[in-house]
């Protein structure tokens, strides 16, 4: 037979308030882990992105840019101003790749936003326990 809440003695009170504090803390431990093991595998993601971007950047661009060059040359530019605007424009597009990669990386999106919820959460429910 159990004894009421309201009949339980001071040390009942504590053991039991002690006993769901640990299981918060553990279940917000485990919840962390989960996040950020997301939150790692977004950022391999990002990187794999970057690697990606620089190895099709590098393939594509050494073709585009020859073909480019060749064109402004057979246009009728001096072989040296038509290679410099093929790299300025191969620039450009190797740029917007990595900043796509980058973005993926920002501190913001590693950010583990439902743990920190959820502890303020807890740290209100915890005040609301003591008081």
């Amino acid at each position: 037979m159990t004894v009421p809440p309201d009949q339980r003695s001071f040390s009942e009170l504590v053991s039991d308030a002690l006993t769901q504090m640990t299981a918060l803390v553990r279940n917000e431990i485990q919840l962390a882990r989960t996040e950020m093991a997301e939150k790692v595998s977004q950022a391999s993601i990002g990187v794999g992105m970057l690697v990606a971007s620089a190895g099709v950047a590098i393939a594509v661009l050494v073709v585009l840019l020859l073909a480019i060059a060749a064109l402004l040359a057979a246009a009728g530019l001096p072989i040296w101003v038509a290679a410099l605007l093929s790299a300025i424009i191969g620039a450009g597009l190797s740029a917007a790749l990595a900043w796509a990669g980058v973005k993926r990386l920002k501190a913001d999106a590693l950010t583990p936003k439902r743990t920190i919820e959820q502890l303020q959460r807890d740290k209100l429910a915890a005040k609301e326990t003591v008081t």
